[in-house]
């Protein structure tokens, strides 16, 4: 009886103790809320993209043509400013004309000679084909006159022929442009005895207005651009070499009769008006070929755009400032903007940089946006 007692007191004690610790253990401290994450923000916007193709191509002159005499003689005389424009039939040299007018004026007087005596031997020759009839000249000396009268005929052809090659080479004693464009530097020094035979390069033109870009692209995009051809003439824009700065736009006015084989490239070539010349020939530029525009496409900043597992997504914060990520599909990535094909739409704000940190359902808080 007395032990039954014992075990009862020491339950009701072990209660006791038990309801002391229950009544009195600390509470556990509330979880913190997370603060928002700062985030760059940015809106999805809609543009035209223009569908291209890029290539790396070099500048050439429309046409270039190295001058040279034509004629022997010693250079009197230069008519232009080295890197100046020139145009068609201005006047660049003067070789000594002197011995060509000298022989010119011997041609004339020859031909004038010649001339004096076809006549008289003309008018005997008149005569004596009237006398031949009645006997008081013979067939002889009549057959003989036909004959010098042929004779003087030629020499007034080759007076003829000698004067016009007389005024031609005093013509090329005057060198000048063949062609509108931009003079290179001096090669022959006033003072100089030029040949023709020696072929001396005298000053090298160049015509920049019009002018060709040629460049190479893949041949993966041949056939589209045949078909974007045939339709209507292609816009090439030429970019510096930091793919950047635009310089000129043309038209794309050649596709070479066949692909290079050991490059797989097609080449083309676009001319330029360059009415600003700010195409020199022989620089290397980038070039893109203007395929097709692209009307209303979604576009956002490229770093809004993040790869995943799954592909390439992005984030996009709700109104409860909460992101919410999305699956895209990109178009195309060309100057820092990604065009959207699907998965965003016009005016959304989206995450620009500061993503990493993010999951599904962040907080956030914009660059620059105050504390709520």
């Amino acid at each position: 009886m007395k032990q039954s007692r014992l075990i009862g007191v020491a339950a009701i004690l072990a209660v006791c103790v038990a309801g002391y610790f229950a009544l009195h253990r600390p509470s556990a401290p509330k979880t913190a809320a997370k603060p928002p994450i700062p985030v760059t923000v940015g809106q999805t916007e809609i543009k035209d993209v223009p569908v291209f193709v890029r290539g790396l191509g070099v500048v050439q002159a429309f046409n270039t043509v190295t001058v040279k005499s034509r004629v022997d003689g010693q250079i009197t005389q230069v008519s232009f400013a080295e890197g100046s424009e020139v145009k068609a039939g201005d006047k660049l040299f003067q070789i000594d004309p002197r011995p060509y007018q000298a022989a010119l004026d011997q041609a004339a007087a020859n031909l004038q000679r010649d001339q004096a005596q076809l006549a008289g031997a003309q008018r005997d020759l008149d005569r004596y084909g009237q006398l031949v009839g009645p006997g008081f000249q013979t067939r002889q000396s009549f057959e003989d006159e036909k004959a010098t009268v042929g004779q003087l005929e030629g020499s007034v052809k080759a007076d003829q022929a000698a004067i016009d090659s007389s005024k031609l080479n005093l013509e090329y004693a005057d060198v000048r442009s063949p062609i509108d464009g931009r003079t290179g530097a001096r090669l022959v020094d006033i003072g100089n005895f030029v040949q023709a035979s020696q072929a001396t390069n005298l000053v090298t033109i160049t015509q920049l207005k019009p002018i060709f870009v040629t460049f190479t692209v893949p041949q993966s995009a041949l056939d589209q651009i045949r078909q974007n051809q045939a339709k209507e003439p292609l816009t090439v824009i030429a970019y510096d070499s930091d793919d950047k700065t635009a310089l000129a736009t043309g038209k794309l006015t050649l596709i070479n009769n066949q692909v290079d084989v050991t490059t797989g490239t097609i080449e083309l070539k676009a001319t330029f008006d360059n009415a600003d010349e700010r195409l020199w020939p022989g620089a290397f530029i980038n070039a893109r070929l203007i395929l097709s525009v692209r009307k209303g496409a979604v576009t956002v900043p490229a770093q809004t755009v993040m790869q995943g597992p799954n592909g390439p997504y992005a984030y996009v914060i709700k109104p409860d400032q909460t992101v919410e990520r999305r699956e895209v599909e990109i178009a195309s990535t060309q100057d820092g903007m990604a065009v959207i094909a699907k998965g965003l739409e016009a005016n959304q704000t989206v995450v620009v940089d500061g993503q990493y940190r993010l999951v599904n359902g962040s907080k956030v808080k914009a660059s620059g946006q105050p504390e709520a």
